[in-house]
């Protein structure tokens, strides 16, 4: 798991969003939930290298495991607190927006092809 070290969450940022995330031990009988550390890592180790989810390596977790923890936490709102927590700290007194317009043959955005 050395490899991957460079893709995980230092101690400092995992205290900023552990509070956010659902409890792992919720008192209810069968198996508890899989670490939310390990779950999130996996999940930014896919971001990072921006392979499918198949390629996840194992010391992750399934990749099913993980995915279903990601789309859970997609559908419960838990990414967007993440990132509104996470911008409180972004520097906004500094832009720079790209405002590059680049021309598109009309052929090829569904506009009528010149025959020669």
């Amino acid at each position: 798991m050395d490899n991957y070290k460079n893709y995980e969450l230092t101690d400092e940022q995992w205290k900023r969003i552990k509070p956010l995330l659902p409890p792992e031990y919720t008192g209810k009988k069968g198996r508890p939930r899989k670490d939310n550390r390990l779950m999130l890592n996996g999940m930014l180790w896919i971001n990072h290298t921006g392979a499918q989810w198949r390629q996840l390596p194992e010391c992750y977790d399934p990749w099913q495991s993980v995915y279903a923890r990601f789309a859970k936490w997609r559908d419960e709102g838990i990414w967007e607190e993440i990132f509104l927590e996470l911008n409180k700290d972004a520097d906004t007194e500094n832009f720079s927006i790209d405002a590059t317009c680049v021309k598109v043959h009309q052929s090829s955005n569904g506009g009528e092809k010149i025959r020669r």
